[in-house]
């Protein structure tokens, strides 16, 4: 099976203003709407990915970019799954990041991996458990089809992580995905193992002028 995994549009969430979780997402921006239709329009043009199912995360930005480009595939959202959130936030969803802070204080995920990101959210280690089990469960539920599920940063490197077996804590350097682009992955059923095709195709973007650069968690909310 193929697992196209598609970063959301830009998006309201981040570093500034509200914790963007399930409560606190408000969608993309104007920026973030005119990245997914440019990728729509690419799929629909090129038919670059002939895909069988489409899926995304319960968090609407990822909801809101796959209902944009699900037309360019011919598709509906078969299913929403909050294995393919970003880091859950918690009791935190919804706070400013002043709120955060103050109630909080601040750590690295990284160099604290069994530390929550706030009561009821994910740390580390449990946020790439659950990415894992979304990788096994996709897998399993869709041999021989081509997938593709709307998501985040956040999921598409812990995927890297996970499947390339990069060690932890790593050497520092990062892989940022941009917003809409697509990294696939490849799974042989028969020898349980997944190859990787592309990162990060971004090129229906080029036409707007510089591609905004992607965030990896804890930045994509």
């Amino acid at each position: 099976m193929r697992l196209i995994l598609v970063r959301h549009g830009d998006a309201h969430a981040g570093f500034h203003g509200v914790i963007g979780g399930e409560r606190g997402c408000s969608g993309l921006t104007p920026l973030g709407r005119h990245q997914a239709e440019a990728l729509r329009d690419h799929l629909a043009r090129t038919e670059r990915v002939r895909a069988d199912a489409l899926i995304a995360s319960t968090l609407p930005r990822a909801i809101e970019t796959a209902e944009i480009i699900a037309p360019g595939l011919g598709l509906e959202i078969g299913g929403r799954h909050r294995d393919l959130c970003e880091v859950h936030t918690g009791e935190a969803d919804g706070m400013t990041w002043a709120e955060y802070a103050s109630r909080y204080g601040s750590f690295d995920m990284e160099t604290e991996p069994d530390r929550v990101f706030a009561p009821e959210g994910d740390s580390w280690n449990s946020f790439h458990e659950r990415v894992r089990g979304m990788l096994e469960r996709v897998a399993r539920e869709h041999a021989e089809q081509t997938v593709v599920a709307v998501c985040h940063a956040g999921v598409i490197t812990a995927s890297l992580r996970i499947i390339l077996g990069i060690p932890h804590p790593g050497t520092g350097a990062q892989v940022r995905p941009t917003n809409t682009g697509l990294t696939e992955w490849e799974h042989d059923d028969a020898l349980d193992r997944w190859t990787l095709h592309s990162f990060n195709e971004a090129g229906h973007l080029l036409g707007m002028g510089a591609i905004p650069p992607g965030e990896d968690i804890p930045h994509d909310r």
